[in-house]
């Protein structure tokens, strides 16, 4: 049973949609020497003199953004430290402004990035263009947009133009339930009560089909008066791509307290229930490849938070973290690199096969499936959370001989480590939609996993489980499950044989 269905009496819904979104532009032909130089030659500018244009362009955009700054009544101001959080400013001038729709704070500062110059090669003797990293100004400019909320764009004032924009996919969707008349109540970015939720989860799974990277286009636009010219000589508009995609569930309890009261005790066992061969397969990756995973980084964390516990699984720079909201416990996935992840696409054949996926914008929907499918295995994963521990008595059950049949069964001896190793293997999650059988304990508890003399131990150990109601056997099939009374049992002495107590 998992956590939806044990709680459901406490739960009002649940609502997926995306969290933080960083998106970033690229201008790609001022990503390439050869496409820069082929502008500058339509632009009739010698790369002798590149850096006088150069500078020109830059004063051009940089007094179009203090005019749009003024438009709005929003005073310009330079960030020297990298240590001041300008979104935390701007968040302040929101709030002061009585959520004022449009431009709410403009910064300007200097930042670290590679920007595309002009420098002599001393070998050939002759001007080329190259990428170098130096510190160049950035604007950030903070909105309350009216489509996105809370949000901002940040521009390079120089080549090639990079843009990033941030959109807090919980503040979007607010934009949407507004629009169509849905009452709902938010804390600390996520929603605390909705008036409907499955109308609300509707229009959340609509977000995205939209074509957002229009907006920016349309944003940029305004911002910078050179983009109409870029796109006249280039004929191309800026490729959007996701750089960091967070899309979370939030499983929203009727009261906090009834998060409250379980939430310790989920986080606990959950952290000592889940071995590195669960993380593997949470993000859909086949177990049995998993001796192929010998580069990259495979770790599980549980940290205090001001709040509560955090808990965390990641695979490589991809991850899912599990912690509380208020009165929402929140499943979310970071998908950092695509690249770990397949996408159907057609090929320079035309043929569609399955490919590593990109981070281009009009992946999103991929992004959605991918999360939503380890969201939904890591939530019928989750142990169970009975707030009443297993008592002594019941765990001495299967700690004395049974009789069944007619037939006397061995007791477990559950501080003995091949005990404890089994109760590992069949308390796995990879065993929890299909079960397991002989070869797939023999697999995990032998090292000669073939001989005759293991499948016989298998057969016995299997036996002495079923006898002391820990798994049941389903009808008609070689397969086996952990029974509910068994998985708390396996549970409650991992628990207790593996744990350093959180207190």
């Amino acid at each position: 049973m998992n956590l939806l269905e044990q709680q459901k009496e406490n739960i009002s819904g649940t609502l997926s949609t995306f969290d933080r979104l960083i998106i970033h532009g690229y201008y790609i032909s001022f990503q390439n020497p050869r496409l820069l130089l082929f502008y500058l030659i339509q632009k009739n500018v010698k790369l002798v003199n590149f850096q006088q244009f150069a500078n020109e362009q830059t004063n051009t955009l940089c007094e179009n953004i203090l005019s749009c700054a003024k438009k709005e009544n929003v005073d310009l101001e330079f960030i020297s430290s990298s240590k001041i959080s300008k979104q935390d400013l701007a968040q302040e001038k929101l709030i002061a402004s009585n959520n004022k729709v449009g431009l709410i704070a403009a910064y300007s500062t200097l930042e670290i990035c590679n920007i595309m110059t002009v420098v002599s090669n001393s070998k050939t003797k002759k001007l080329e263009i190259m990428s170098k990293e130096t510190k160049c100004k950035h604007f950030y400019l903070y909105y309350n947009h009216k489509e996105f909320g809370f949000m901002f764009i940040k521009i390079q004032t120089t080549f090639p133009y990079n843009i990033g924009i941030y959109i807090n996919g919980r503040e979007y969707l607010s934009k949407i339930l507004d629009k169509n008349h849905i009452k709902y109540e938010m804390y600390n970015n996520s929603f605390s009560w909705i008036e409907d939720f499955s109308k609300a989860q509707e229009l959340a799974n609509e977000i995205s089909k939209n074509r957002i990277s229009d907006i920016f286009d349309e944003m940029i636009e305004k911002l910078n008066p050179l983009y109409k010219d870029f796109k006249k000589v280039l004929s191309h508009d800026y490729f959007w791509c996701i750089d960091q995609c967070e899309y979370a569930m939030d499983i929203n309890f009727k009261k906090a307290n009834d998060l409250k009261k379980i939430y310790k005790n989920l986080i606990e066992k959950t952290y000592f229930a889940f071995n590195s061969e669960d993380i593997y397969s949470f993000f859909g990756k086949n177990n049995k490849r998993m001796h192929l995973f010998t580069q990259g980084e495979l770790c599980s964390d549980l940290r205090v938070r001001e709040q509560e516990y955090r808990i965390k699984f990641k695979l490589n720079s991809n991850q899912i973290k599990m912690y509380d909201k208020g009165n929402n416990l929140r499943i979310e996935v970071t998908i950092n690199n695509p690249r770990d992840f397949k996408i159907m696409k057609e090929n320079e054949n035309n043929e569609i096969k399955s490919t590593p996926m990109g981070k281009s914008i009009s992946n999103m929907w991929r992004y959605v499936e991918i999360s939503e499918a380890i969201i939904t295995r890591f939530l019928n994963s989750l142990p169970d959370i009975d707030s009443e521990q297993l008592s002594l008595k019941e765990l001495n059950k299967i700690s004395v001989p049974k009789k069944v049949d007619g037939k006397l069964y061995p007791a477990f001896n559950i501080f003995d480590e091949k005990t404890i190793r089994l109760f590992e293997i069949i308390s796995s999650g990879k065993f929890l939609i299909h079960g397991f059988n002989n070869k797939m304990i023999r697999e995990e508890f032998f090292e000669n996993d073939d001989s005759e003399k293991n499948i016989d131990k298998t057969t016995r150990l299997i036996l002495k489980l079923k006898a002391h109601k820990i798994i049941k056997k389903v009808p008609r099939k070689n397969q086996y499950y952990l029974t509910v009374q068994g998985r708390k049992i396996v549970t409650t002495i991992l628990l207790f044989t593996k744990r350093n107590l959180l207190n």
